[in-house]
């Protein structure tokens, strides 16, 4: 019955638990920490990056760096805002050494696109239209609103990610929204899939 009564479990808690496992040298904690954060760096990472090899290769920088740091990890402080952190510090790094840190070719990314899990009642093309239009977005707008609708963190965890003010954060965030709301509003509209007090329908694999 005690257990009953045990406030359930939540993501801060299980990332915590992993941390304070893979601290006393528990690689199965690491391995399952590995599977919680790699679809989801991915997903961000390769947007910013020119294929998905090059991404992968970061990913696993990150991991790398998060076993290799592990005990300077503040518990005072969310996982998720450390790991994101790390991924993409070293992505921005990535292109800043091949000088595609503010423009680069959205072309090469055309068929790299992450997998999208959609309603079923939206129209078939919509995943590949949403994510056109999200890779279109500028590089600022689009890693917020993927930290933060995609990724679902906290305004907060996002400025702290991004290094960034709150204010700008929910500027950056509310600004992409719109752009990406005027590409496919007749679209959505048409479906009754999006309204303007819902986060798009949307969330990746």
């Amino acid at each position: 019955m005690i257990g009953f009564f045990m406030a359930k479990e939540t993501e801060k808690d299980i990332d915590y638990r992993l941390m304070r496992s893979i601290q006393n040298g528990d690689m199965v904690a690491f391995n399952e920490l590995v599977e919680r954060y790699k679809n989801r760096l991915m997903n961000v990472i390769g947007r910013m990056l020119s294929s998905p090899d090059e991404a992968e290769d970061i990913v696993q920088e990150t991991f790398i760096r998060v076993y290799q740091h592990r005990q300077s990890f503040n518990f005072k402080h969310c996982f998720s805002t450390w790991i994101y952190t790390i991924g993409l510090n070293l992505a921005r790094n990535e292109l800043r050494k091949r000088k595609r840190f503010k423009h680069y070719d959205i072309d090469e990314m055309q068929g790299n696109e992450a997998e999208f899990a959609v309603d079923p009642k939206l129209p078939s093309r919509l995943p590949q239209v949403l994510s056109k239009a999200i890779e279109e977005l500028p590089e600022k707008y689009r890693v917020a609103f993927m930290l933060r609708d995609i990724q679902e963190l906290a305004y907060d965890e996002v400025a702290k990610v991004l290094d960034i003010p709150l204010g700008t954060v929910k500027s950056r965030v509310n600004r992409a929204r719109m752009m990406l709301r005027e590409k496919l509003q007749p679209r959505l509209e048409s479906h009754n899939a999006l309204s303007k007090s819902t986060l798009l329908p949307v969330s990746l694999l």
